[in-house]
């Protein structure tokens, strides 16, 4: 009795222990210092405070779940929305649940649909592709959305052509280039700011500054930035180029493409549909998820029809299905951005109001500066400055970053943060005598990057 007794505390003790390293558990990004959530307003670049805690509140789990509490609010900046949403960010209520055990769905694939199918790990909604909005080809106009004729057959009806968010939506698009739908504020697509794509196709970082969950970094594989409702890992927009974790760091791709048509008259499959407006500058290509065809490649680097691949990744180090927030050499999002139309796995995640099950609450490790350090790459510009230095991280930001500026006596002058789950800081040159100062980054007490700047 003692031996079976023996095994079955070890038998907890250890599934415990792998629980806790189950990265759908431990990757959140929980707010243990108190951030608050910032907000603009249209026609006002100073920043509003909200009293709305950001990032995620407490993860707990069982055996078989991990549920995440979160406001949906991020840490960096959210608005204006400049298309004439009236909504702001709110608080959400309630838990993410996801699964700590996803499956391949060997059946007939799920469709993604409207709304909330995944999270990132900040805590903030991942939306697909839709944004509610479709062709009526009895009205010949578009119906849904607002300002729109309700669709036949109401919210959720399937369409012959269905509008594409990210394309038609871009100027309600914050900086961070998200937006709210009835509050739920919501990435459809890759969560790093406008101003930092090699090709800049938004000019509202201009006057609302903002980043987002992470800044892209050609040089190292992404990191690790949400969970999809089947509960496979979502990735940014690099990792390594072959699936056995080989061929060094590439741009993953998405294997769909524009298709090659100028009247919307059939489906990419040949199905024969009630046709759609003709391509034109209103109505371009790529305005609606019909427009994309899926291409099988056979290169590594490219995606399934899902938007994901097996690969090996740093937290996955034996492997697992992902997806990947795509874009195109510009690092402009690219179709059909993050997941879907359909999911790899079998979609057993929701949003729930209650936890009916016993659960543990994780109590997340503290990084180490050294570890922080070898993630991280620092940025500095413009340099030399007579107005402002941006100090931009480059990755994720797990733990808050402390900004010291020095004169060249040792002086502190300023000193800044950038929050976790955020990418950059400003510093004032303004104030500043002309001549050469230095810029020193502590993550944890260690200090992983310093930079001379010059003050003009």
């Amino acid at each position: 009795m003692k031996k079976i007794l023996f095994s079955l505390l070890l038998f907890a003790f250890f599934g415990q222990l792998s629980a806790q390293t189950n990265p759908v558990i431990t990757a959140f990004l929980q707010n243990t210092t108190g951030i608050k959530g910032r907000h603009y307003v249209k026609n006002n670049s100073t920043p509003i405070q909200d009293n709305v805690l950001a990032n995620v509140q407490s993860v707990q789990y069982s055996n078989t779940w991990s549920y995440i509490a979160a406001t949906g609010i991020p840490a960096y900046i959210t608005g204006p929305f400049l298309d004439g949403n009236p909504s702001l960010a709110t608080a959400q209520t309630g838990y993410f649940k996801i699964t700590l055990n996803p499956v391949k769905n060997t059946g007939t694939p799920t469709a993604t649909t409207g709304g909330n199918i995944g999270v990132f790990i900040n805590g903030v909604a991942l939306f697909d592709y839709r944004d509610g909005v479709a062709w009526s080809t009895t009205a010949n106009a578009l119906c849904g959305g607002p300002g729109n004729p309700p669709c036949a057959g109401g919210p959720g009806s399937v369409n012959a052509w269905n509008r594409d968010a990210i394309p038609a939506e871009r100027v309600g698009f914050d900086c961070a280039k998200a937006h709210p739908a009835m509050g739920n504020y919501h990435h459809h697509q890759n969560p790093s700011a406008f101003s930092l794509d090699l090709a800049v196709i938004s000019n509202v970082c201009d006057l609302y500054p903002a980043d987002g969950l992470y800044a892209i970094d050609a040089t190292k594989h992404s990191p690790l930035i949400g969970f999809a409702y089947d509960g496979f890992p979502i990735y940014g927009a690099y990792g390594f180029k072959n699936t056995d974790g080989t061929g060094g760091i590439t741009r993953i791709k998405s294997s769909y493409q524009l298709r090659n048509i100028t009247d919307r008259t059939l489906h990419a499959d040949g199905t024969d549909v009630a046709d759609g407006p003709v391509v034109s500058a209103t109505y371009p290509l790529g305005y609606f998820r019909e427009d994309y065809e899926y291409v099988a490649h056979t290169e590594t680097d490219y995606l399934d029809e899902h938007n994901g691949r097996f690969c090996i990744t740093p937290e996955y180090p034996n492997g697992i299905y992902c997806y990947f927030a795509t874009v195109d050499e510009n690092w402009n999002s690219t179709y059909p951005y993050v997941v879907g139309p359909t999911f790899y796995g079998i979609k057993n995640g929701s949003k729930v109001q209650t936890i009916s099950e016993t659960v543990t609450t994780y109590t997340p490790a503290v990084g180490t500066g050294e570890s922080i350090a070898n993630d991280l790459s620092i940025s500095v510009f413009p340099n030399p400055s007579g107005d402002f230095f941006a100090v931009q991280t480059a990755g994720l930001l797990r733990e808050k970053a402390t900004i010291n500026l020095y004169d060249l006596s040792g002086k502190l002058m300023q000193t800044s943060q950038i929050q976790p789950g955020s990418t950059i800081s400003y510093l004032d040159a303004r104030t500043l005598y002309s001549g050469m100062y230095l810029i020193s980054v502590t993550v944890e007490g260690v200090v992983i990057a310093t930079k001379n700047v010059v003050v003009e």
